[in-house]
């Protein structure tokens, strides 16, 4: 994608922005009915976003795939959700948790100094990370701690979210406010909750604390 085409974007729509990072474990172990729940999960987030007035045109999305041959792939480069497509994940390759958020904080930090030349107001940014297993990367640590320090430092608020398999103890370490587990595959209600979480979000004063609907479909691993 052109880097004068976020630009113009921007210039056609000046509202507020909220920029949604979200990183989805496309490796070959959500294969089956995980992965199929992940693609029908990514289409009711398309469809809720884009029913919602404000939402669709103040949240940004961009969706990062892990996994495969090049390990990360943008499937989505950062566009409002009045203009979101659901991409469809195919399941292989690895677990490289760690070049994912590198990325995704990469991508953040480049969008933020969009808003600022184009002056667009913007709420702090969200960074997703959703997977099944644990990172495969050697250096993933070292991106987990990033991914802990901008959030302390007010950059990006963290969601590391785990299915029922995944190995909460390393990803707890994307986060310091620990990862939820996502019961059942249900990926669908996440990405409901996923929409109204985000739609609140870009309604709310710059800085200002957002209240999260409650969250039916995760739980805190034990």
């Amino acid at each position: 994608m052109s880097d004068l085409i976020p630009d113009l974007v921007l210039q056609d729509n000046t509202s507020q922005r909220l920029p949604c990072v979200i990183i989805v474990d496309g490796s070959s172990s959500m294969y089956g009915k995980a992965i199929k729940n992940l693609n029908t999960g990514l289409e009711t987030l398309e469809n809720e976003l884009k029913n919602d007035d404000v939402a669709s045109m103040r949240v940004q999305l961009l969706v990062i795939r892990i996994g495969g041959h090049s390990d990360t792939d943008i499937l989505t480069e950062w566009t409002d959700a009045i203009d979101f497509k659901a991409p469809e994940i195919i399941a292989n390759g690895t677990t490289p948790l760690g070049k994912g958020v590198k990325l995704g904080l990469r991508k953040i930090e480049e969008q933020k100094k969009r808003y600022r030349e184009n002056q667009i107001p913007y709420n702090r940014p969200w960074l997703f990370i959703i997977t099944d297993g644990s990172p495969t990367d050697n250096d993933w640590q070292k991106y987990a701690q990033k991914a802990c320090e901008a959030e302390e430092k007010g950059k990006v608020i963290v969601f590391p979210i785990g299915t029922e398999d995944a190995n909460f103890k390393n990803l707890n370490q994307f986060s310091k406010r620990g990862a939820l587990m996502l019961k059942n595959l249900d990926f669908k209600e996440l990405f409901i909750w996923l929409s109204k979480s985000v739609s609140a979000g870009s309604q709310s004063e710059i800085n200002s604390t957002v209240q999260l609907p409650a969250t039916d479909w995760g739980v805190v691993p034990s």
